[in-house]
């Protein structure tokens, strides 16, 4: 079957399955606001208790751990909060944002132009979605892209790939801002204020450093935002990084959902349910759970989800750069590896994008090669226990 042949666009979905879900799943679940004081009074007691001696030097890496763990739930509480699940008023999503979003220094503007309008619309669309890793013709075509994503980029087993949890999320936020303009994301005049909005943020983080010390700032400041980065990335990487690039937007195709613990659920707000996110983005994640049994009744054969740590294994074990819209490819080894697919074979690379030994047809469907003509090592398996 013809891979977009098999494809169906976010409304086909919606259309199908809103009408089957109750009115209160449409209501801003404004109880989550709660959580904004809860983090922001735990952040502000322990930089106290750094800024103040009252704990021994030992207990500060777990203190850093806690701040980075509220850092963290901010951001999710400013990603729900931005695209309107929470509170409706612009004036108020925007205040509640940019609150949320101050860990990283994010203007909500930018992340509203960046990911509410462009990823969302674009989603893994080669060329189109900002957060999209590279096709092997834009990473041939672009040394950066090459340098960053062979120096630093997760997968192919490269334990210096962990420097893309640890930063990735501050190191993109930086870059968005960076090409807001020539990528169109923001009028000049947005781009000021998200400008101004980054740099409220900044100077914040610099009267913390006045007031703590650079001890108490490693440990108050730093290091949770080495937490927070991880937590936020070891979710976002497993997002889209394991499906195919897509020309027709369809969530059940190019998004993965992950589970984890519910108490991890409930601390991240349930950020894992992203194939429900995409298609309902300005409904609660509390929600997910319901969307989630409705689309694997209807749709079994192609709804994706694994358990976020054999996500993260598995972006860990496979390459980077899409010799075709369903073929991972390492342009350094040569190790390919399909993507994950509801019901679609691996796609042949053309021979204008990638080099001639690049055959999907080598690989059975899911599996991973770690060459041209090797046994795949693996098959995803989409049992209701993983869901």
């Amino acid at each position: 079957m013809n891979e977009e042949m098999s494809l169906r666009p976010i409304s086909a979905y919606a259309g199908e399955i809103k009408p089957l879900l109750p009115a209160r799943a449409f209501q801003p679940a404004r109880s989550r606001l709660s959580w904004l004081p809860l983090h922001t009074l735990s952040i502000a007691l322990l930089m106290l208790a750094i800024q103040r001696d009252w704990l021994p030097p030992l207990l500060l890496p777990l203190v850093s751990l806690l701040i980075g763990a509220s850092f963290a739930g901010l951001v999710f509480l400013g990603h729900e909060t931005l695209h309107g699940a929470i509170v409706r008023g612009r004036r108020l999503r925007h205040v509640v944002g940019w609150l949320c979003f101050l860990p990283f220094s994010v203007s909500p503007r930018l992340w509203v132009a960046w990911h509410n309008r462009v990823h969302h619309g674009n989603a893994n669309h080669a060329g189109r979605d900002p957060d999209a890793y590279p096709t092997l013709q834009e990473y041939r075509g672009n040394r950066r892209a090459r340098v960053a994503l062979d120096g630093f980029g997760i997968g192919r087993r490269k334990l210096r790939g962990l420097v893309s949890l640890l930063f990735g999320f501050s190191v993109q936020s930086v870059h968005q801002l960076l090409i807001a303009r020539r990528e169109r994301y923001l009028t000049r005049a947005e781009l000021t204020r998200a400008w101004l909005e980054t740099g409220a943020g900044v100077a914040l983080f610099a009267a913390a450093f006045v007031w703590l010390g650079p001890v108490g700032f490693l440990f108050g400041c730093v290091l949770p935002v080495l937490v927070a980065n991880a937590i936020v990335m070891g979710h976002i990487l497993t997002n889209h990084t394991l499906s195919p690039h897509t020309e027709v937007n369809d969530p059940l195709a190019n998004s993965l959902t992950v589970t984890v613990p519910r108490v991890f659920e409930f601390l991240t707000l349930g950020f894992g349910y992203h194939v429900e996110h995409h298609l309902f983005p300005w409904m609660s994640s509390r929600h997910g759970p319901l969307v989630r049994d409705l689309l694997t009744a209807r749709y079994p054969g192609r709804y994706q989800s694994l358990p976020l740590l054999r996500a993260l294994q598995r972006v860990h074990r496979t390459p980077r750069v899409y010799a075709a819209p369903n073929l991972l490819y390492d342009p350094k080894t040569g190790e390919v590896a399909s993507t994950l697919g509801p019901s679609l074979e691996p796609t042949a690379a053309p021979s204008s994008r990638a080099p001639a030994d690049v055959n999907a047809t080598t690989l059975s469907r899911d599996g991973l090669g770690r060459r041209l003509g090797t046994r795949p090592k693996t098959r995803l398996r989409r049992s209701r226990a993983e869901q």
